[in-house]
């Protein structure tokens, strides 16, 4: 093969897992911050301490642009949690 679509693959694979972690950094940030809410103080520690073990992790062991990610999308999960919930007025 070229060395052209080498680069090619290799570019749509970064892009391909920077996505795949701001996916995942949403779901994980979901997850969290809505079962924050409702539970018990025990629960809220493991669940902090578990997003930022998480965090540090990937940190650690991924590339940068995909913590960053991770980091983006737990930050909107965040932010998406602090919104009101929206009200459907029922019709009778």
């Amino acid at each position: 093969m070229p060395p052209i679509v080498n680069d090619i693959f290799g570019f749509l694979g970064f892009l391909l897992r920077a996505l795949g972690f701001l996916v995942a950094g949403v779901a994980v940030g979901r997850f969290v911050f809505e079962n924050f809410k409702a539970s018990e103080w025990q629960l809220k520690i493991a669940l902090v301490l578990g997003l930022f073990g998480l965090l540090v992790g990937l940190t650690a062991f991924s590339s940068p642009g995909s913590a960053g990610a991770f980091a983006l999308g737990a930050g909107g999960a965040y932010f998406m949690s602090m919104m009101p919930m929206k009200t459907t007025k029922v019709q009778s």
